[in-house]
C-alpha cells in the first residue's frame, strides 16, 4: 500500500509556493518562486504520488500568505520528518524555537541540539532543511552576526530577516 501525499500550490505576494505532506504531517515546502512551473519542478518526483488537496491543510495557505504581507504568524503546524537523521531533526526542532524577528547563532543550535561542538554539523543540517519558513533556518547567523549560508541564497535570507523585524 502506498503512502498517502497530499500537495497544495498557490501564490503569495512573493510569489509560488509548494507544500507537501503526508497524513502525519507536513514533509516539504518550497521558497518563494516566480512562477507555477518552478514550484512543480522543485518538488519533482515528490509530487509522483501526491494528490493535489488544498483542504488538507487547513488555514495554513493563510498563514502563509499573511507571513509574505509582513503580517507576524506562527507555525506550530505537525511535521512529518521522514528520512531525517535524529541529529536533523533536534537541529530543525531547535531551530522552531527560534522567535519570529529574532536571530540565534550556530553557536546556540549546537547547544540546543545537545551537541555543542558541532556548530558545522548544525549547518550542514540546516542546509537540508525540507521545510524553510516553517522550520525557520534563516533566522540562524554566524557568530559574528553575518549571514551564514542559506539554501534559498544569502539575498533570499537578508529578505526574509529584514521582512521578519518590520511585520506587525
Amino acid at each position: 500500500m502506498s503512502e498517502e501525499l497530499y500537495y497544495v500550490v498557490f501564490s503569495t505576494s512573493a510569489g509560488w509556493i509548494g507544500i507537501l505532506g503526508s497524513i502525519t504531517g507536513l514533509r516539504r515546502a518550497t521558497l518563494p518562486q516566480r512562477t507555477e512551473r518552478a514550484v512543480y519542478s522543485l518538488l519533482g518526483d515528490s509530487l509522483k504520488d501526491a494528490v493535489l488537496a488544498p483542504q488538507r491543510f487547513g488555514d495554513l495557505v493563510d498563514r502563509y500568505r499573511a507571513y509574505f504581507s509582513r503580517i507576524r504568524v506562527d507555525f506550530p503546524d505537525k511535521l512529518d520528518l521522514v528520512g531525517a537523521t535524529l541529529f536533523q531533526q533536534a537541529v530543525w526542532w531547535a531551530t522552531r524555537l527560534i522567535p519570529h524577528g529574532q536571530t540565534r547563532s550556530y553557536t546556540w543550535m549546537a547547544a540546543k541540539a545537545g551537541s555543542p561542538k558541532a556548530m558545522r554539523a548544525v549547518g550542514q543540517a540546516l542546509a537540508r532543511n525540507p521545510l524553510p519558513v516553517i522550520i525557520p533556518c534563516h533566522r540562524v547567523l554566524a557568530g559574528d552576526g553575518g549571514l551564514g549560508g542559506f539554501s534559498g541564497g544569502l539575498q533570499m535570507k537578508r529578505w526574509l530577516l529584514e521582512m521578519e523585524i518590520t511585520s506587525t
